[in-house]
This record gives structure tokens, C-alpha cells and sequence, in this order.
């Protein structure tokens, strides 16, 4: 049996709804396997197979993960029809779609009802990075191992910025 102080296999879960939303979602899983962050990535479909969906989400706590990412775009349904059948965290991920470039897929996630809430990241690859660092973040106050995990995320980023990031001082 595993420590009560460990965490389970899996804390978060990455869906999408097609394949080619994984293009995205990727940054989510590579930012989370950097962080070594157990997590598991599926294609759910809102649209395609609602039941799996419904299944997933109304499940996923039982199962033991503790936040949700979920990519679309499009109708971007994915993200907030999992909020409605599930009380853990819901991040929503919009993909870049060709119509409307992502802004179809933003204003989708974004606007939901009271009640329903989707905590929404930006469009594309940005996204997802920081929806898996946001997971990171929120997992970190149960988890210690995240939490230092994440601190030292933003001390190698700020120390990056420090050391690569150098403009030509200026003559006169």
C-alpha cells in the first residue's frame, strides 16, 4: 500500500477532443512530464462520443486525478460539458482552429454560465504550458514535491531571462 503522503499514479487528466488537438496539447504533457507530474492523455469528444465523455468526468475523482485539462476547438464544448458531470478543477485549453484562429474556441470556453466554472488559458501552445503549470500550481498545496517543483520552474525561468536576455547597452 502507498504512503498517505504520496501522491496516486495519476493526478491529472489531459483530454481533447480529436486527435489533431494533440498538436496543442503536447505542451501540456511536456511541461507536466518536466515537472514529474503524473498525468494520463486521452481523446474525448464532447461531440463524437458524448457517453465516454460523461463517463470520464463523472469518474475522474474516483479515479484519483485531482484537476482536468481539456483542449478544444471549435465549438470547444469539451471543457465545459466535463465542469458540468464533475466538481474537481476544470482548465480549459482553447486549440487554434482555421475559421476563426482560436477566437471561436476562446469565446466558447470562456463564456460559461455562472455555476459552470472553466478556468481559461490562452489560445494554443500557451495555453496548454500554463494550464499544466497551473495544475502544477494548485496540486502543489496538497503536494509538496509540486510545490517545489514549480518554484523551481519559475527560479530557472527567471534565471534564464536574467542570463540570455541581454539587450546592446546603448552608446551616447
Amino acid at each position: 500500500m502507498a504512503n498517505a503522503n504520496e501522491p496516486p499514479k495519476v493526478l491529472v487528466g489531459i483530454i481533447m477532443g480529436s486527435q489533431s488537438d494533440w498538436e496543442t496539447m503536447q505542451h501540456a504533457a511536456d511541461q507536466l512530464t518536466q515537472l514529474s507530474v503524473p498525468f494520463e492523455a486521452k481523446v474525448v469528444s464532447a461531440h463524437r462520443t458524448p457517453d465516454l465523455m460523461f463517463e470520464y468526468a463523472s469518474t475522474a475523482a474516483e479515479r484519483g486525478l485531482e484537476v482536468v485539462i481539456a483542449g478544444a476547438g471549435g465549438a470547444a464544448h469539451l471543457p465545459g460539458m466535463v465542469a458540468s458531470k464533475t466538481s474537481l478543477p476544470v482548465l480549459g485549453v482553447p486549440v487554434q482552429s482555421r475559421a476563426l484562429n482560436g477566437l471561436d474556441s476562446l469565446l466558447s470556453i470562456v463564456q460559461m454560465p455562472g455555476g459552470v466554472p472553466v478556468g481559461t488559458l490562452a489560445i494554443g501552445k500557451a495555453g496548454a504550458k500554463n494550464a499544466a503549470l497551473l495544475a502544477t500550481a494548485m496540486l502543489g498545496n496538497k503536494y509538496s514535491e509540486f510545490r517545489a517543483a514549480y518554484d523551481r520552474f519559475r527560479e530557472q525561468q527567471t534565471e534564464t531571462v536574467l542570463t540570455t536576455h541581454k539587450l546592446p547597452v546603448e552608446q551616447g
